[in-house]
């Protein structure tokens, strides 16, 4: 029987933790990832769920806990935003060269400074070069579902990487709409019992954890890593073949919406396709051949896929919701790799930085070539 609620998305996040049931959470509190742990906690106390909740004192101390957790032979999961993930970002690159499958729950948010408490993706690509999965949520249906599909791909055999479940500031984790839960025995099962190949507690198989690499070992280290992020592309779309069964939702790599005959395409991360897709529907009903490829999967970054889709278009325009400056922001750098040697014309915008709103009517200048690198900008050049 469907179970349709009307939740905010850190509350489908909270939800999908609960029926996950993990066995540890380490946490502190910061906005606006903090209405998830406190909802899960919530639902802890009420019975509903038995995990133990570690508060610490720091988010470096989060993840440090979390993956002793996880490599003990405990389901672990996490959340945080912003400048939490900052602090934690020393310790995710460890998360990730331990291969220890932690689930994170990240609120995007701006990192500082100035002070900012709202939405853009500084926080992820601060981190994206660590090794772990990066799934970008467009609405609090996606987040309960990527949520739900996190520790499937974690901790595949193949992977055995954190997977970070990442859903935009307020505009996601605290905004609310109908979310369909499915039933908790089907989840509990889709899921699986933990399974770790090599527990740090089994002292029947001792095993060495976390050495110090000499030159002789450290790069091949690292490549088995990074081949691990690799495979996770496949154990994805496996995921989301099996999950699709279960909930009758597709949630793979990449969403391609109305792309069949674009010439013009937007590529987008996050909640903005939202935006996005609404403005492709108002332009195709005057007859102008627009589309959408929204990228569900940043890390491991889809690129032959990418380049499929996005085949018949003419001009695409890249979206980033994060800027590098002295560089080319991430995302259209990304897109630039993948589209390497193809004839189509690729602009990028850098947009909505801070929580700034990207309104239809920019969409529509994006579209048409008509808008300028930093959408929605007060002034191309800003005082000093």
């Amino acid at each position: 029987m469907t179970d349709v609620r009307l939740l905010t998305g850190g509350e489908a996040v909270a939800h999908a933790m609960r029926q996950i049931d993990p066995d540890v959470v380490p946490v502190y509190p910061i906005t606006p990832q903090t209405p998830i742990i406190q909802t899960f906690a919530k639902l802890i106390a009420d019975g509903e769920a038995s995990t133990e909740i570690v508060n610490v004192e720091s988010e470096h101390s989060a993840m440090s806990a979390a993956i002793g957790a996880a490599l003990a032979g405990g389901r672990t999961m996490t959340a945080t935003s912003s400048q939490g993930l900052a602090l934690m970002a020393e310790v995710v690159y460890i998360a990730a060269s331990m291969r220890a499958p932690i689930v994170m729950a990240l609120g995007n948010r701006a990192l500082s400074g100035p002070i900012n408490i709202h939405c853009d993706h500084s926080d992820s690509m601060l981190i994206r070069d660590s090794g772990v999965v990066q799934l970008f949520a467009e609405s609090a249906q996606d987040a309960y579902d990527l949520t739900v599909m996190a520790p499937r791909i974690a901790e595949d055999a193949r992977v055995l990487l954190p997977v970070l479940v990442c859903l935009d500031g307020f505009t996601i984790t605290h905004s609310a709409e109908p979310v369909s839960l499915l039933p908790d025995d089907e989840v509990a099962r889709f899921v699986g019992p933990y399974r770790l190949r090599n527990a740090v507690l089994d002292t029947t198989r001792p095993t060495t954890q976390g050495p110090f690499a000499m030159p002789d070992y450290y790069f091949e280290l690292r490549r088995q890593q990074a081949a691990a992020l690799e495979a996770a592309l496949d154990v994805l779309e496996e995921v989301a073949a099996e999950f699709e069964l279960l909930s009758r939702r597709r949630v793979g790599a990449l969403e391609a919406y109305r792309l069949e005959d674009a010439t013009r395409a937007i590529v987008a991360l996050g909640s903005t396709a939202g935006t996005v897709k609404d403005v492709v529907d108002e332009l195709r009903d005057e007859h102008e051949a627009a589309g959408l490829l929204r990228l569900v999967s940043f890390r491991p970054f889809p690129s032959a896929a990418i380049a499929a889709a996005l085949e018949g278009c003419a001009s695409v325009a890249v979206l980033d919701r994060a800027d590098s400056p002295g560089g080319t922001p991430p995302l259209h750098a990304e897109l630039a790799a993948a589209l390497y040697g193809s004839d189509l014309e690729l602009a990028g915008h850098v947009y909505g930085l801070g929580g700034r709103e990207l309104h239809p009517p920019d969409v529509r200048e994006i579209f048409r070539g008509a808008a300028a690198p930093y959408v929605g900008l007060r002034g191309e050049r800003c005082p000093v």
